[in-house]
């Protein structure tokens, strides 16, 4: 079995581009190459990336487009944007999720750094009621960050 690549594949899959298209229509977006090139391959991540990671994956884009781009992507809710301990932000995408569905849990692997998105764990509001009963009446969330760290199954392998 072949290693799995640690940064998005370098020619994104003609259905992401187009799914990376049409997301950017329906999101009132201004359509560009760059736009386009930048959430496919965070459409077909398994794993939240860098801006690195990303800029490894488009090396024909150079990093203040990339830069301009993720930012975009981010303030029009395609992607999110996570802030790690390392002070490294990495960014993700999902087919179909809202802005508010983007607050869901990741887990961190302690050895590698990379992210994972824990997509089960997309109810926000069901986050923000537990915290209600928990914290008492007055408190009120504006945003859920929820990690989990530990090995990846890359890095936990003996």
């Amino acid at each position: 079995m072949e290693p799995r690549s640690k940064t998005p594949s370098r020619r994104p899959s003609a259905a992401r581009a187009a799914m990376a298209e049409l997301q950017l229509r329906e999101a009132a977006v201004r359509v560009t190459e760059a736009r386009v090139k930048v959430l496919a391959a965070l459409l077909g991540a398994p794993r939240a990336y860098s801006h690195q990671d990303v800029q490894e994956a488009l090396a024909d884009m150079d990093r203040v487009t990339l830069y301009r781009a993720l930012d975009c992507l981010t303030d029009a809710g395609l992607a999110h944007k996570i802030a790690g301990e390392d002070r490294v932000f990495r960014y993700s995408a999902g087919a179909d999720q809202a802005v508010d569905e983007h607050q869901h849990g990741h887990f961190k692997c302690t050895r590698c750094a990379r992210v994972f998105c824990m997509d089960g764990m997309t109810d926000a509001e069901a986050l923000r009621d537990s915290l209600r009963r928990a914290l008492g009446k007055g408190f009120q969330s504006h945003d859920i960050e929820f990690t989990i760290k530990g090995w990846c199954a890359d890095c936990a392998r003996p």
